[in-house]
């Protein structure tokens, strides 16, 4: 491929930083996007082999400008420390001889405390970008926010490119910090599932990059769950095979392994739950509230701007508020669903085949607050539900409830504390508090930054609440729900 002219700047920041520590920014230079179809060249991705033909007709495609040969130049507050001008040619690419402008760069720290931003630009074609919003602590904080999308597919079901050019991708293309692969199971047989496991846990890098070995259970007529193990394996369950084809078996299996179960695109008509058959729960304690296929937590007429379109649309009870009502205790992730080989960073609405996916919404990641990043503590926080979704934006969103953090249960006398937290790189147009699942209370701050508390004087009912945050350029976040139980129900 020839030279291709920048059109934009992707600047991924790490969330939480104390004053003083060293970090490091992560940088692609943007260009149209373009399928990468060579055979012959290792500059870009290479898919021409006999195992990445996609059943779906879905093709690669690339948005990192190759052979470009500007500076780019970083600014930020009075306080940033780090180098101010790099050579875009310098940046190292995503894999072995590898010319695209991306890599990671620094490293830089801030010298206070604060909420900050860091602008990079290229000032010889007049592209620039912001940063994701960075909250700077005084000490190294608690908790720290990682991000991370745990549904992906590969060329062993129903998507492109193989588990070595997938964890890469999350990790060097997308800069997440958590990444699972969840193929199909019935096509998870023998030495597929081998590798698979291998993959994963090759990839697992502590501190750096986080790893989890799942797949996902696939029944229409049931509803989706993916399946997430605690360790370094776990055998693979078909709802296609005898021993895994109901719900009451897959809720054995869970229980017998120690696994997570994640339900997803629950709204859908086609191959979204029924809540109604079964729930499990202990081990099913998350649902992923938004993906590609779009947002399920609500109804399109109750004000859902992003609702299931595809396969059928939405339907009727399979909202996961239908879920709550029933007295589910699910905290919320967002995740990918992606079959583009893109995991983090999708070109899904650009594909031409199948049509269907120019319907497709932006993908879901999820923010997670753990006190370090290892399997260990990725595992402590989604057993406990401390962990939110969103649209692939990176808003800080902190919320409790009687000091009680999202994804806790709670028992509480008298009038009730609601608080919330929102932070980002754009202002937050709105932000609602669900409580029971209504719109309880609604602020509109109108900027990057917003803190809000609420008392409800409510104190004779069990019930939960979450809050839900929507950006100024109509990126959303969800938090997991606080469920607050009163001695007087």
């Amino acid at each position: 491929m020839a030279e291709s002219r920048p059109t934009g700047i992707m600047l991924v920041a790490p969330s939480t930083v104390a004053a003083g520590e060293q970090f490091t920014l992560g940088v692609k230079v943007l260009t149209e996007p373009y399928v990468a179809a060579s055979a012959c060249t290792r500059t870009y991705p290479n898919l021409h082999s006999p195992f990445n033909v996609s059943p779906r007709g879905i093709v690669y495609m690339d948005n990192a400008a190759v052979r470009w040969d500007g500076s780019l130049t970083i600014d930020g507050p009075d306080d940033l420390s780090g180098p101010r001008r790099i050579s875009v040619a310098s940046l190292p690419g995503g894999f072995a001889d590898d010319n695209r402008a991306i890599g990671r760069i620094g490293p830089f720290s801030f010298a206070n405390p604060g909420t900050r931003t860091i602008t990079a630009g290229l000032p010889d074609v007049g592209v620039d970008a912001s940063s994701n919003v960075i909250e700077v602590s005084h000490a190294g904080p608690q908790w720290r926010l990682f991000w991370g999308d745990l549904h992906s597919q590969s060329i062993f079901s129903d998507g492109i490119r193989c588990p070595d050019e997938l964890y890469p991708f999350a990790r060097d293309e997308a800069f997440l910090d958590i990444f699972a692969m969840a193929d199909h199971s019935d096509a998870l047989k023998g030495a597929i599932w081998d590798y698979m496991v291998q993959a994963t846990n090759l990839y697992n890098d502590p501190g750096r990059f986080i790893t989890l070995v799942g797949f996902e259970w696939t029944a229409n007529h049931i509803g989706h769950r993916n399946v997430y193990f605690p360790g370094d394996s776990g055998p693979v369950l078909s709802d296609r095979r005898p021993e895994g084809d109901t719900l009451d078996k897959l809720f054995d299996f869970a229980a017998r392994e120690g696994a997570l179960l994640i339900p997803h695109h629950s709204a859908n008509s086609v191959m979204g739950v029924q809540w109604e058959l079964g729930h499990e729960p202990v081990h099913e304690r998350l649902v992923e509230i938004y993906s590609i296929w779009g947002n399920s937590e609500r109804p399109e007429r109750d004000g859902n701007p992003r609702p299931i379109r595809v396969t059928g649309g939405e339907q009727d009870g399979r909202h996961v508020l239908d879920a709550l009502n029933m007295g589910r205790q699910l905290g919320f992730v967002g995740g990918g669903d992606i079959h583009d080989g893109r995991p983090g960073d999708e070109l899904h609405n650009l594909q031409t085949m199948p049509a269907v996916y120019r319907d497709l919404h932006r993908q879901g990641i999820m923010g997670v607050w753990m006190p370090e990043l290892t399997r260990g503590a990725l595992w402590e926080a989604l057993w406990n539900r401390r962990c939110y979704a969103t649209t692939n934006a990176r808003i800080i969103l902190r919320f409790a409830v009687c000091g009680a953090f999202m994804g806790q249960r709670v028992l509480a006398h008298g009038p009730r504390s609601v608080h919330v937290e929102a932070s980002s790189e754009l202002p937050i147009a709105r932000i609602d508090i669900v409580k029971n699942g209504l719109d309880w209370k609604t602020v509109a701050p109108g900027t990057p930054q917003a803190a809000q508390t609420f008392t409800d004087t409510a104190d004779s009912s069990s019930d939960y609440y979450y809050a839900r945050v929507t950006r100024l350029d109509g990126e959303m976040a969800w938090s997991s729900p606080v469920w607050v139980d009163s001695p007087n129900a």
